[in-house]
């Protein structure tokens, strides 16, 4: 799933994205096309020997490849985006950096079996969305050797509007002690949170609200794909109030700047 963009908002008309992987708030998991399930279930399932037979490169070489190079990484699962059509969404690390797999080749099964810190080695294309670098087109194997890995988050609210921001890009991230702030919805009303970015939804739909590090003000998002109205996430932020302090975590997803998919909202 696709989604917009993560900036400053008086300096500029950006919006942020954050949105819930699956170990925190559920995930979503969208059945494939019952007329296509046996053939793409074979494709899922054969592609997987590419991967298998494939020498992982480091994160530098991962970072440094152009964009439609061959590439396969070796890292470890920290939260399944969702799945759809015999293809997954993952948010993956090591211990160098973070990665996004999106539309990997994966049956429902094998879906399941993706458990926070297990690892895997994904194969397929580098491939870059609005500033995202990704893995396109790829197939993946799980390494159930023992081998497990689960990051802790980083702390990243200092970085907040800077370039650094980027090197930490699909890395478990944390904000923390931002304040809400008031957003508008469609009647002028400050209200703490509004469904769809403009206040056009209604609940199940994407969350938007604002936020303040004392000195310049952000907008994040709940994205309801991963993370659905009956999250914990979702709900939390529903029950925000303007001037509320909260601490956020999530995976920095880039899209034409910073993007960050939010997986726990805490209200201090």
């Amino acid at each position: 799933m696709r989604t917009n963009l993560f900036s400053k908002l008086p300096a500029t008309a950006f919006s942020v994205l954050l949105a819930l992987s699956l170990g925190a708030c559920g995930g979503s998991s969208e059945p494939a096309a019952t007329e296509d399930t046996s053939a793409q279930t074979t494709d899922a399932t054969a592609t997987t020997d590419a991967a298998a037979d494939a020498t992982a490169m480091t994160y530098a070489d991962y970072a440094a490849a152009a964009v439609d190079d061959p590439v396969t990484i070796e890292a470890y699962v920290q939260g399944k985006q969702a799945w759809w059509e015999n293809k997954a969404s993952l948010y993956l690390q090591d211990k160098d950096g973070g990665y996004f797999a999106f539309e990997t080749a994966c049956t429902e099964d094998d879906y399941a079996k993706l458990t926070d810190g297990i690892k895997v080695k994904v194969s397929g294309y580098k491939g870059n969305f609005n500033g995202e670098d990704e893995v396109i087109d790829g197939s993946f194997v799980i390494e159930d050797d023992g081998d497990t890995y689960v990051a802790e988050a980083v702390d990243v609210t200092d970085k907040l509007g800077s370039d650094e921001l980027v090197n930490y890009m699909n890395q478990k991230v944390a904000f923390t002690g931002l304040t809400v702030a008031a957003s508008e919805d469609p009647d002028g009303n400050e209200v703490a949170f509004l469904y769809n970015y403009d206040g056009s939804g209604s609940q199940g739909d994407d969350l938007y609200f604002n936020v303040s590090d004392g000195t310049n003000t952000y907008s994040f998002t709940v994205e309801s794909y991963l993370c659905d109205k009956d999250s914990d996430a979702y709900k939390a932020v529903e029950a925000l109030k303007v001037g509320d302090t909260v601490d956020l975590e999530g995976f920095l997803y880039w899209y034409e700047g910073a993007n960050p998919h939010i997986t726990k909202v805490t209200v201090k």
